[in-house]
């Protein structure tokens, strides 16, 4: 059993790393989705900055865009054109993605500077392409409304999947403790 700890301790250390922050993560996110009420459909303050920044970067464009509450659910009304095109939700303010981004990047911990500026750079880059992203998935509902589940079932998610593998990779390759290790071998 010794020999299979000592074998597998990069991992192991990877795995109770990654868990543990995720959970951390998680419970201090889920603390605060609990202030708000969602028997009275209540939205939280992320979910809603999400969809301001989503309709001024669209007013910014030139596009006719619009919010409201949403007064069935806990959500925000997107509306492109005067039509209904969206309902933000708390899972699309990309903050679940932002945890897991951030999980893996101390998983893979490597200076603590280095660690904390990437965090926040890649938090920050998430959010930006996610509000980019609801705005185009708005746009391209209007005009294609048929595509749907293609367009905001696989196309979307598979883009901001695809940013945070990217800056996985850039994280383990260029600045963890692991891409240090392999450079000097």
């Amino acid at each position: 059993m010794k020999k299979y700890l000592i074998l597998y301790k990069p991992f192991l250390l990877f795995l109770g790393k990654f868990l543990l922050t995720y959970l951390v993560l998680t419970f201090v996110y889920e603390n605060y989705l609990s202030q708000f009420d969602t028997k009275k459909y209540e939205t939280d303050g992320f979910t809603q900055l999400v969809a301001n920044q989503t309709k001024d970067l669209m007013l910014f464009f030139n596009f006719d865009a619009n919010i409201t509450p949403n007064t069935k659910e806990p959500a925000i009304n997107l509306f492109y054109n005067q039509r209904h095109m969206a309902r933000i939700i708390e899972g699309c303010n990309g903050l679940s993605v932002i945890i897991l981004f951030v999980s893996f990047v101390v998983a893979f911990s490597g200076k603590t500077k280095a660690t904390i500026l990437f965090i926040v750079g890649g938090s920050i880059l998430i959010h930006i392409l996610n509000v980019f992203r609801i705005a185009l998935l708005s746009i391209l509902l209007y005009y294609f409304p048929a595509r749907e589940h293609i367009l905001h079932g696989v196309l979307f998610p598979l883009f901001i999947y695809g940013v945070v593998f990217m800056l996985w990779i850039i994280w383990v390759n260029k600045f963890s403790k692991y891409a240090t290790k392999t450079i000097k071998s």
